[in-house]
């Protein structure tokens, strides 16, 4: 007998997508290998669909040496031109020179901060934001909070990280649990503040 779930709208019938939301989305995410993959697939995202990401993960995993940054700091131009090439991956050069940019960055906030995970989380006071969305319609696209996060990364020299990118990492890496409060995931994903 199989189990039927409400789950968020969003994923619609893929099962490509109900595995991503259902053990993936929302979940707190601690590993900065993870957060920068995480981070480059939602910056590959802009303009596409994120069904359209998650089809060329493993591409991407490939391609960007598993998302160890120290490697992918270490791409030169002839990596770009390879990568241009790639199937595998969304070929567009701003998009793969940003994510050689941004590991670069990545192991200088490492050094400054000791992790990716600690800046990161730091946005949220180390601790997830469960929100209590009942529609899709009442999900921002972005926050005050992802404006700032976004800023400061444009900071330190990130690209690929407006308000909407930085919001989606939030939601993906479980730093906010957007999950609707109807889906079988909300409670499961974080608890509330008490």
């Amino acid at each position: 007998m199989t189990e039927t779930y409400r789950r968020c709208p969003w994923c619609g019938d893929d099962p490509l997508y109900r595995e991503y939301h259902d053990h993936e989305w929302g979940v707190p995410l601690h590993d900065d290998v993870r957060l920068f993959e995480m981070l480059t697939l939602e910056g590959a995202q802009a303009g596409l669909s994120w069904l359209t990401i998650l089809r060329k993960r493993e591409g991407y995993r490939r391609a960007f040496a598993g998302f160890d940054p120290l490697k992918v700091a270490a791409f030169s131009e002839d990596d770009i031109v390879r990568l241009l090439a790639d199937p595998g991956i969304v070929r567009n050069r701003l998009k793969i020179a940003s994510t050689i940019t941004n590991a670069r960055t990545v192991l200088e906030v490492q050094n400054r901060y000791g992790s990716l995970d600690r800046y990161l989380w730091s946005f949220v006071d180390g601790a997830p934001i469960r929100n209590c969305w009942s529609t899709m319609g009442e999900v921002p696209a972005s926050t005050q909070l992802s404006d700032t996060m976004s800023k400061e990364l444009k900071r330190l020299g990130f690209r690929f990280v407006g308000s909407t990118i930085c919001y989606a990492l939030m939601q993906a890496t479980g730093m906010v649990n957007d999950h609707l409060t109807g889906c079988f995931c909300y409670r499961s994903k974080t608890r509330p503040h008490e």
